[in-house]
Formats: C-alpha cells, sequence, structure tokens
C-alpha cells in the first residue's frame, strides 16, 4: 500500500488517500532518470541522486523550499545502509563499499538499487533497497531487503541511513521522547565521532518521527510506518569529519537459520516549510488511522468516568495517613473530584524490593479502611507496582526462581540497573513475553483491587520495551514485535480479574502510541522536567500532546512546595534533615511554571507532596491551584477531548525564574540544586472540541498585567465563519463578542496571574 499526501501552505494535512500499487501504479510513479553514472529520482516536488557506480545517496532536494538536505561534499550522502554480522569467523560491519556489483532497475514507483557481491558471505548474499516518490508531495518512500542470510546472525541493519545532513540555519530538532523534546542548535552539543542521539521505539520514542528544521525555512521529515511495533533506534549523530548522519536501526531475529530479512514497515523521508507542529500534523494525519488510535481506550469511552472528570492530582508518598486525609482536603476545598497516585504503600522499601508489596506497610486493616473511606469521600487512589523489574537482593527472586525469566542481552547477560542511590540495591527487567512474567504481575493487580479495594494501578515502566536475547522464551530472539503482543496479553489478563462493572484503571508511566489501547491515562513527569534535569539543553514540548491528546489522557507532575520525602524503609542514617519541609519561596514561580503548562496543555494537573498546611504559608500559590482547577472544569469538552492546535501568534515576554533541581534522587548527592533561566510569563494553547468549537487557553505566572493581543481565522481552526465569542475564567462565562468573517481579534488584559480559556462557539 502506498499513501499520497496533500499539504496546505501551512503543513496541514488536507486529505491522506491509500492506493494500490497495482493498480494505480501509473498515477503514482516518480520520475526515475539515468546517465552521467548519477540515477535521478524526481516528481517535480522532492530530488533524489544516487552514485550510479556504488548507490550512494548524492542528492537529496526540496523542490518548493528550494533546500538541499546534504552538504556539498564529495563524502555527503553516503551508503544508504549498514549492516552489522556476526555470523562470521568474526563480527564485521558491512556497507555499499564491500559489494563487488552494483546494478539499478526502474520501477512503477520509483527506483530499485542492488549490491551483491561481498568477499566472505555466502555467495546469494544479496541487499535491495526500493526508493519511490509519492506524487505531488515532497516525500520519499524507502524499502530495504536481505537475501541470502542462511547462516548468519544478523546484528543489525542500519537503513535509511543518510550521512551528511546540511545545516539548516537555526536549527531545531524535535524528537518524541516521550512527550516530547525540543533541541536547539543540536550541532553545537554533539561530539564528532560520539554517541549522538538514540531513541528506542517502541519506548522511550512514543512517535516514529523525527524533524530537524529551520523554523524560517525548510525541514527535513524522518518516519517510518510501522503498524506492527518492530523493535528499532531511530539515531543521529556526527561522524569522525563532524557530519550529521541519520539512521535507523532494525534488528532481525538473532538467528542463523534466517533465510531472508524484510522490515514489514516503510521510511518516509521529505520536506517540508514549517517547525516541530507541522511536522506533528504531518504525523496525525497517518497516525489516527492507525489502530491504536481506532482502539484507544479514551476515543471508545472505556476510561472509568472518575478518571476523566479528575481535577487534580495528589502525588504523596508513605502511610495512608499521609497520602489520603491530604487529598480529601483538597477536594473539599475545589469542590471537584481529586484523585491519588500513591507511592511507597507497600510493605518494602522503594526501588530495591519489587514485587513484594504486600502486605501494605500500614497492615491489611488500616490500609483497606483508609482506602474505603477515601473512595466513600470521592477519592480513588492508583497505587504504584512497577511493571518491568524484579529486585534480585529480594527472597522472592530465589524462592520463584525469577532469574530464568528475566530479559538478557546480546551477550545473555540480565538487564540491571541500580535506581536506589541509598541502598545500591538494584532491579532487573524481566522478560514481557514470558508467562511467568504476565501471570506473576497480574496476580499482583488481582490482589490489589480484589483483596485491598482499590481504584487501580500505576504502572510504573510500562511503556518502555526491550529485546530479550534469551532463548528459551519462546519468543523471536533479539528482534522483532513481541514484546507489544505480550503487552497486550498481559492488559487482558489484568483486566480479566476486575470486578464485573467495575471502575478500576490502568495508568502507565511515560506515553506511547502502541499503549493508547491498553492504558487509561499516561504519566508525563516532563512537564517539570527542571525538577530532575536542572537546566538542560533539550526542553520540554506537547508533542504528544499535538498529535494524540483526543486519544489518551495525560497527567502527572512534580511540582511541589515541599522537599521531597525520603522512604522510611532506606536506610536511616543518610536520611536528609529537611524531608517535607517547605521549599525556598523563590521557587513559587517554578511550582507556578509547571501547573500552567499542565493546563495549557491538556495535561490533568498534579501537585506533589501536598499538605493542608500548605493553604496557609503557601496561599498564593494554593489559590493558583484552585483558580486553575474550576477553569479547567469548565472545559473537559478542549482539555480531555480536544484535538490540540497551534495557538495564535502572542508576544510574550519572558522572565528570570530560579529552579529547584530536587526530587528523591536528584540534588540529593551534593549535585547543584539551584539554578536560573528565562522562561515565559504567560503559556498559551489552543484547542477544537468535537463539536466544532476552539478555545484559546490562556495562563501567566507573571506578577504584572499582560496585554491579550490575537487575530484567528476561523478557517484555519476549522470552525464556522461566524459565531460568539465568550471568556471563562475563574469567576464563569461571559460573553466578549460575536465574530463574523475571516478574521477575529480578540484583546484584553489578563491579569497577574490570570488563567482563562477564550471560547469560540460556531453558529
Amino acid at each position: 500500500m502506498k499513501f499520497c499526501l496533500y499539504l496546505d501552505h501551512r503543513g496541514n494535512m488536507l486529505s491522506f488517500a491509500f492506493l494500490l500499487v497495482a493498480m494505480f501504479a501509473g498515477l503514482c510513479e516518480g520520475h526515475a532518470q539515468g546517465g552521467g553514472n548519477v540515477e535521478r529520482l524526481t516528481n517535480g516536488k522532492f530530488k533524489l541522486a544516487f552514485n550510479g557506480a556504488s548507490g550512494e545517496l548524492q542528492e537529496m532536494t526540496s523542490v518548493k523550499e528550494n533546500a538541499s538536505f546534504l552538504v556539498s561534499d564529495i563524502l555527503s550522502g553516503g551508503s544508504p545502509w549498514e549492516i552489522a554480522i556476526d555470523g562470521t569467523e568474526k563480527p564485521r560491519k558491512i556497507d555499499a563499499h564491500a559489494a563487488s556489483d552494483f546494478s539499478t532497475s526502474q520501477t512503477a514507483d520509483g527506483l530499485e538499487l542492488i549490491w551483491t557481491g561481498f568477499e566472505g558471505l555466502p555467495d546469494d548474499f544479496r541487499v535491495t533497497a526500493s526508493i519511490d516518490l509519492i506524487p505531488d508531495s515532497a516525500m520519499s518512500v524507502w524499502r530495504i531487503r536481505l537475501d541470502g542470510t542462511n547462516g548468519l546472525l544478523i546484528r543489525k541493519v542500519t537503513f535509511p541511513r543518510v550521512a551528511g545532513l546540511a545545516d539548516l540555519g537555526d536549527e531545531e530538532l524535535a524528537a518524541p521522547d516521550w512527550m516530547g523534546s525540543l533541541l536547539k542548535s543540536p550541532r553545537d552539543v554533539m561530539t564528532p565521532g560520539g554517541s549522538g542521539f538514540a531513541w528506542e521505539y517502541p519506548g522511550h520514542m512514543s512517535m516514529q518521527f523525527l524533524t530537524l528544521y529551520n523554523p524560517h525555512g525548510a525541514g527535513i521529515y524522518l518516519a517510518s510506518d510501522d503498524t506492527l511495533a518492530y523493535s528499532k533506534t531511530f539515531t543521529l549523530s556526527t561522524d569522525t569529519t563532524g557530519m550529521l548522519v541519520y539512521g535507523v536501526e532494525n534488528y532481525p531475529p538473532y538467528e542463523e537459520q534466517l533465510s531472508s530479512y524484510e522490515p514489514p514497515y516503510a521510511f518516509f523521508i521529505g520536506g517540508f516549510q514549517g517547525d516541530w507542529f507541522t511536522a506533528a500534523r504531518l504525523y496525525k494525519g497517518w497516525a489516527e488511522k492507525q489502530h491504536w488510535s481506532r482502539d484507544s481506550r479514551l476515543a471508545n469511552g472505556k476510561v472509568p468516568d472518575w478518571v476523566q472528570n479528575t481535577s487534580y492530582w495528589v502525588w504523596n508518598r508513605g502511610h495512608a495517613s499521609n497520602v489520603l486525609p491530604p487529598a480529601t482536603a483538597l477536594s473539599e476545598r475545589l469542590g471537584s473530584r481529586v484523585s491519588v497516585l500513591w507511592h511507597w504503600w507497600h510493605g518494602q522499601s522503594y526501588d530495591d524490593s519489587f514485587p513484594e508489596y504486600f502486605p501494605p506497610r500500614d497492615g491489611d486493616e488500616v490500609f483497606k479502611a483508609a482506602v474505603s473511606e477515601a473512595q466513600r469521600r470521592g477519592v480513588n487512589a492508583l497505587v504504584y507496582m512497577n511493571a518491568l523489574k524484579w529486585g534480585p537482593s529480594t527472597q522472592s527472586w530465589v524462592d520463584e526462581g525469577a532469574e530464568r525469566f528475566a530479559a538478557k542481552d546480546i551477550n545473555g547477560n540480565m538487564l540491571s540497573h541500580v535506581y536506589n542511590i541509598f541502598t545500591k540495591k538494584a532491579l532487573t527487567n524481566m522478560c514481557e513475553a514470558t508467562d511467568f512474567w504476565k501471570q506473576k504481575y497480574a496476580s499482583l493487580v488481582d490482589t490489589a483491587v480484589n483483596q485491598y479495594g482499590l481504584g487501580g494501578i500505576y504502572m510504573d515502566q510500562i511503556c518502555l520495551n526491550r529485546r530479550c536475547y534469551d532463548p528459551t522464551h519462546g519468543h523471536t530472539v533479539g528482534g522483532g514485535n513481541y514484546w507489544m503482543q505480550h503487552v497486550a496479553q498481559k492488559d487482558q489478563l489484568i483486566r480479566a480479574n476486575f470486578p464485573q462493572g467495575g471502575t478500576q484503571a490502568l495508568a502507565g508511566e511515560g506515553v506511547g502510541e502502541n499503549w493508547l489501547p491498553h492504558l487509561d491515562l499516561f504519566l508525563a513527569l516532563q512537564v517539570s522536567k527542571e525538577r530532575y534535569a536542572g537546566i538542560h539543553h533539550w526542553q520540554t514540548i506537547p508533542l504528544f500532546q499535538s498529535v494524540y491528546h483526543e486519544y489518551g489522557i495525560t497527567f502527572g507532575n512534580y511540582s511541589s512546595l515541599l522537599t521531597p520525602p525520603y522512604d522510611e524503609k532506606w536506610p536511616q542514617d543518610q536520611a536528609p534533615d529537611d524531608t517535607e519541609t517547605p521549599l525556598d519561596p523563590e521557587f513559587n514561580s517554578q511550582f507556578l511554571m509547571e501547573q500552567a503548562r499542565s493546563f495549557v496543555w491538556g495535561m490533568q494537573p498534579m501537585i506533589a507532596n501536598y499538605q493542608p498546611f500548605l493553604d496557609t504559608i503557601r496561599k498564593d500559590e494554593i489559590d493558583f491551584l484552585e483558580r486553575l482547577s474550576r477553569v479547567r472544569q469548565a472545559g473537559l469538552d478542549y482539555f480531555v477531548f480536544g484535538e490540540f492546535l497551534r495557538p495564535p501568534h502572542l508576544d510574550i515576554p519572558t522572565e528570570n525564574i530560579a529552579v529547584s533541581r530536587l526530587s528523591i534522587y536528584a540534588g540529593r548527592s551534593g549535585n547543584v540544586t539551584r539554578f536560573e533561566s528565562d522562561f515565559p510569563s504567560v503559556y498559551a494553547s489552543a484547542w477544537r472540541s468535537e463539536a466544532g468549537n476552539a478555545a484559546v487557553a490562556l495562563a501567566s505566572i507573571s506578577g504584572q498585567d499582560y496585554h491579550v493581543d490575537f487575530v484567528i481565522d476561523p478557517a484555519e481552526y476549522g470552525i464556522g465563519d461566524s459565531g460568539t465569542i465568550y471568556l471563562h475564567d475563574e469567576k464563569g462565562k461571559r460573553k466578549l463578542r460575536e465574530y463574523r468573517g475571516s478574521q477575529s481579534a480578540i484583546s484584553f488584559s489578563l491579569p497577574p496571574r490570570g488563567i482563562c480559556f477564550i471560547e469560540f462557539v460556531s453558529e
């Protein structure tokens, strides 16, 4: 299947049509030309050229922007593929230069490149790449196939590979690193010959695209269309000459009996004009037609009502008395539903004793009574259970023989990591594809829900993927798509044990398109990244929400007005003496910033380490929280179910803000904990509801008035060309005026720390 993209001048998707190659080949063909020992491919929108003698990429040009994406260097472009092979006398890496024979042929849609004659490899070993151009679009489609691989162990196939990406000027790099990250001037932080950047999909890479662009000029769009969740790694690095290199590392099954390998997905490389949001719209046009969008729990009305209607989350830790009464008090103050994310409820210590959760540290009876009373008062709790890890220092690890079911790397070693800086004890990755681990975890959830009556489970690290090389686990060794298949099976096992007609929910750490059918909500902590990473080159952007907001609820925040707690189960001689005490007031603006981001990015807001005494000693900040809750609850059609749009242009000043880098681990080992940087004083976003109305959300963290002045085009926002404009704030809803025609100007004064949304209701 092929697809055609048609874009307007803003890069918005106008239509998205699938074409059968056999039926419509003549309509979709790109024009391939030979001559001068160069094989060219062009469709009037995008140009590619390959060396006719070696197959090296020599030209990549987006015609409309007159943008060449390769540097003018004889070494640029390079081999479009690299293959790492272990199944020979010694490991080796080959590329196009290793082939003694190269040939090309024109196809109905583009060009086929064939490499054969590799010394030391089977005579029938062959690499075939097919490159097509989508008609009337600056987009190319890349595929690869390996034949004659029997007897070889293929570690990875890097394809497509593009070396020597040109500097586009004022560059920005956007990556779906869970919620989304933006890096300005990426070359400035990359070391020639260094490891560069790598994103694992599915997993920490929540969507399968990257974009490098000049926001005032051209950009390059890099993606794949894998609907089956095969493991792969997108990379961007600089080689020893300093040239920027893009590649995707694909992982065949690590098995010698494999006679051929062809990834069951294609890759896309193209040009566009715009920024990260433009690229996100390109991706959205494809993504919302995939099964994970069609089957998402939110889109199908399967997310429990109490989750959808939660106005605020409280993330507290420890005994029930430190968690549930504060949440109940906040719910009473807000007059709306408050829910709880609950860590350290379990009987053993955090981050080293999993999965030994029971009995709760409060004891069975106290715990059950507290949970029941909170639910009676409208407060539901999601309790922490790591969905991936087992502590090898636990007795259950030995008693249950867990090591057999742990994920193994390519050398047969367990994948273990030490998170707990106080106990120095490790946690080990379990293999999702083993029935033992799925059933073990499902039984734990069963106990939590049916014996203790909890509202649901927060499945830490569920939105991750591991390649396991243990041949005894029954899955393909190494590469494949077995991980997500078994995530789906685990989800079915868990939900099969929920009470009939129950309202239990499953939340997960991070975000990921493949998990939309399985999770009710996603914890997206990058909204408060400064709390654990300080001031960083990478900035958080709402990239995932810009594609999938109406398909999945995001929530979460490290945002706190108190210092972090310390687990009573950890060594007491290392406990800080300032746990859960008020942070310096200079960090209050950071708290407001985190809350403002959550609101305008369409997340369910959260406060960490909340205690009712904050209502008095941090009155302004808790008042801000209350006003935010009231405004947000008036706009759930947008902030839960709405489609994320590009906000109108606003001239927003920045303010210098003090930032605290302090969490349960960060800043606890002598590292710098205070930073300063400039941040926007007002945060903004735009939304379209299912009913066809639009809203612009604003949240100020400044102590000064802000003059709001913008113009929107109703057609650009997909709403009617006439209607009524309303202003929603903590005082309620009031009519501003009616609008008519193609331009609607808005002008008013937003008070200090003002929160509102302006709604455009079509007639």
